[in-house]
């Protein structure tokens, strides 16, 4: 999934130089403030957060609408589930 494509967010989350669980921790405290439908794009640098973020979606019914690796960046557009 490595492009230079660039998504539109509604709300960003800088997790850069976090290690697990803290990343999915930030992430899930920003998701529950974001209005229903609203996109959060995720910038980390742990690689446990390819595992653990697509994770996180499936387990509470978010939608990942697109991840990218690029040198050790890792970034992910993340959809709020629809009440």
């Amino acid at each position: 999934m490595s492009r230079t494509t660039e998504l539109s967010a509604d709300a960003l989350l800088d997790a850069s130089g976090l290690s697990c669980p803290e990343p999915v921790m930030m992430l899930h405290n920003k998701v529950r403030d974001l209005p229903a439908g609203d996109v959060l794009k995720v910038i980390a640098t742990d690689p446990s957060t390819q595992r653990d973020i697509p994770k996180f979606c499936v387990f509470l019914g978010h939608e990942l609408v697109d991840q990218q690796a690029n040198d050790g960046t890792y970034l992910y557009w993340i959809r709020k589930k629809l009440d």
